[in-house]
């Protein structure tokens, strides 16, 4: 803390932060509790929750509360708060084929196998702000119910497979199973594996992650590289542990994540040209900005990764909480380095001031 070195800068702070829980706790408006912020700010806590890292609505809940709404301040509570917590276990790998399906599109395929489900979304309607503010009139009518979907419309099959049985998509799929990276225990620095940049995407800040990407699709002249989107799914996918007596995975729970996958036409001299290849994405909570962005720059690493800035801008520059502090560290005090650049100027426009010194000649005595 910086400004606690200078006289009653101690104060000063304590003062400060005083002041936010005052405003905080005396708002004209009631405390908002942690369940009307989860149901009526349910993307914005999924948000937080994917890129703190930790799958708890509540507590993001409450971090999105504390920090007044900023989404990347919860995430630094949220991802601070985690820190303290014990390790139990390690869940066991899941298959995303297991997901059961909220919300599945497919832009790519106009009757794909099984339902197209929208979900819950504003996807298709104009964005117009609806007046008043506050709860929605009552109609008079009953609303109409949705309709019951089977088990095999909530399991669909995926897109990705018709184009293997086409034999259309070039296939990754590996023999082994290799650990994956764990960016919470070390850093992922390049040149890294394919799973340390899926894990620091799936925790990168949303904006920072939509903006490298827009800004890899875009040309040099402003124009848009064809972009094909392939699925994109929503839904609660079954959470399993090791138990600690009998050594069988058993199920504790679920977690609710989003999942898309996204076309590339292979076109370089040393690619299959006939052939397409297929990037993934897969995130906390309903976020699919993220999981496409995610898809996307999956394969754009794949293929222009070892050769560009990419790799690094993913593993280096999208985490929020690394970017936002740098930033947010720019408001403590600097005096005292920018007091030795402003002599730095100062000695040199003096030194310009003086000119060049003159030699003397060579063997003359100074009298």
């Amino acid at each position: 803390m910086g400004y606690s070195g200078a006289r009653g800068g101690l104060e000063a702070i304590l003062a400060a932060e005083d002041l936010v829980r005052r405003a905080r706790d005396h708002a004209p408006a009631p405390w908002a509790p942690n369940e009307q912020i989860t149901a009526r700010f349910r993307l914005a806590v999924d948000r937080v929750m994917g890129e703190a890292g930790l799958y708890h609505a509540d507590t993001s809940a409450a971090a999105l509360r504390q920090a007044e709404g900023d989404p990347l301040e919860a995430a630094h509570l949220v991802r601070a708060h985690r820190s303290t917590l014990p390790r139990l276990a390690v869940s066991e790998p899941i298959d995303p084929d297991e997901m059961v399906v909220l919300r599945r599109i497919v832009p790519a395929f106009r009757e794909p196998d099984g339902p197209q489900l929208l979900g819950r979304t504003t996807d298709y309607t104009g964005r117009l702000l609806e007046q008043p503010a506050g709860p929605p009139p009552r109609r008079s009518h009953t609303p109409a119910t949705p309709p019951e979907r089977t088990e095999t419309q909530r399991r669909p099959g995926r897109f990705l497979d018709l184009l293997r049985k086409l034999d259309l998509v070039v296939d990754h799929r590996r023999v082994d199973d290799p650990e994956p990276f764990d960016i919470t225990r070390k850093p992922a620095r390049p040149p890294a594996e394919r799973s340390a940049a899926l894990a620091s995407m799936a925790r990168a800040e949303t904006g920072a992650l939509v903006a490298l990407w827009y800004r890899s699709i875009l040309g040099p002249d402003g124009d848009i590289h064809e972009v094909t989107l392939g699925e994109v799914r929503h839904g609660r996918l079954p959470l399993r542990v090791r138990h600690p007596h009998t050594g069988n995975p058993v199920r504790v729970g679920e977690f609710r994540a989003t999942e898309a996958e996204a076309i590339e036409d292979l076109d370089g001299a040393d690619e299959d040209r006939s052939r397409f290849d297929v990037g993934y994405g897969l995130c906390f909570g309903h976020n699919e900005r993220k999981a496409i962005a995610m898809a996307n720059l999956d394969v754009a690493n794949r293929r222009f990764g070892r050769t560009g800035p990419l790799e690094q801008l993913l593993l280096l520059t999208t985490d929020g909480l690394d970017s936002a502090g740098f930033l947010e560290h720019l408001k403590l005090p600097h005096y005292v380095t920018f007091r030795s650049m402003v002599e730095r100027k100062q000695a040199m426009r003096a030194a310009a001031e003086a000119g060049p010194r003159v030699a003397e000649p060579a063997g003359q005595e100074c009298r």
